[in-house]
């Protein structure tokens, strides 16, 4: 089992950034993929990106590309989501996913940290 605690989110205006922070824990989680997901109030939740540990590889969704970067410091087991020119849309809560790259499968998630846009 992987252990994770998102933090960093809160209030930004539009155009601004934040930077969320996922500590993980477990013994393998090393080896697997960590991920980041959204859920706006009314809609499901939704992929954002994704980093395999091992090799660095990265994905992001489509609408997110060049706004937002994912990033990892393995020596500290976190993951980072940089948000960059963030807009109303972007209001919801961000969750942390651990799972497996070549499957795209997470099973252990974090509890969400909120993150609200001003207009």
């Amino acid at each position: 089992q992987v252990q994770l605690v998102e933090s960093g989110g809160g209030l930004v205006q539009t155009g601004g950034s934040l930077t969320l922070t996922c500590a993980a824990s477990g013994r393998t989680v090393n080896s697997r993929a960590m991920a980041w997901f959204r859920q706006a109030p009314g809609k499901e939740r939704e992929f954002l990106s994704a980093i395999d540990w091992s090799s660095g590889s990265t994905i992001y969704k489509d609408s997110v590309k060049g706004r937002f970067t994912i990033a990892e410091n393995s020596a500290q087991n976190t993951v980072y989501l940089q948000l960059n020119s963030l807009k109303p849309g972007d209001k919801a809560v961000y969750y942390c996913a651990s799972g497996w790259w070549s499957t795209r499968a997470y099973d252990s998630w974090g509890q969400g940290t909120q993150v609200t846009v001003s207009s």
